[in-house]
């Protein structure tokens, strides 16, 4: 079952990349496009750096408002990465290179986030922005390449100890949209391939799942205590 769920998930992401169907796959996802998609689109400028950029799933929201747009990722999946590099040695990145860079649901999978935070702050040129989202409640993914979670107050200190100044920091989802994302999974992936099928059980699971856990969390979770994830702005000092 769970090679089933894991072969069905990449079709999805695939068959899904540019939908607007995307976010309601999950409440995860969802409060991805609610709260770091519109923190992208009014900061990146410039050229700009998808870091860890997987399938580029973000690429269309982001393209048409920078005047470049380059990808990084150790192992590519698709053929027109720039980069295939680790985040913790851009080498082949010169200092001070881009105006801009994002880099989401990474950190969580290097050994050695410390690093990774220096390498993003050397690659942005002076007032070079950056945003980042990282998960606090998750389950074990990508293994073995699973390393950390973090809290806002870890993530600050992360990032102003790489000199950075942070700009913007938001909660996103919570414990309900942790536990609808389980559920989604399963659903959906035990019957994306299956003609009509699929696509029904994803509208239910759009109606019925993703859309009352990110309402839950919305209206019940105020202060953040059980936070899925954050998203950071943080800018390069002059």
């Amino acid at each position: 079952m769970q090679k089933l769920i894991a072969a069905n998930r990449h079709k999805l992401d695939l068959d899904l990349r540019d939908s607007p169907r995307r976010p309601y796959f999950s409440a995860t996802l969802l409060s991805q496009y609610r709260v770091t998609v519109p923190l992208i689109q009014k900061y990146a400028t410039g050229t700009l750096l998808d870091v860890g950029c997987g399938l580029m799933p973000y690429r269309s929201l982001i393209a048409g408002r920078v005047a470049r747009y380059d990808s990084l990722d150790p192992r590519p999946q698709t053929a027109d990465v720039t980069y295939q590099q680790d985040v913790q040695a851009m080498t082949l990145i010169a200092d001070a290179t881009y105006d801009s860079a994002i880099c989401l649901e990474v950190l969580e999978h290097v050994s050695n986030p410390f690093r990774a935070a220096a390498e993003l702050h050397r690659i942005l040129k002076p007032n070079g922005v950056l945003v980042v989202s990282v998960p606090h409640l998750s389950r074990l993914h990508e293994e073995p390449y699973d390393f950390f979670r973090f809290t806002g107050y870890g993530l600050r200190a992360l990032f102003e100890g790489a000199g950075f100044e942070v700009v913007h920091l938001a909660q996103r989802g919570g414990l309900f949209s942790f536990l609808g994302h389980q559920l989604s999974i399963t659903a959906v992936g035990l019957t994306w391939s299956v003609p009509v099928v699929g696509k029904l059980v994803f509208f239910l699971n759009e109606w019925l799942c993703v859309r009352p856990a990110y309402f839950l969390d919305e209206h019940l979770d105020r202060a953040g205590k059980f936070s899925l994830g954050y998203t950071i702005v943080l800018r390069k000092k002059a």
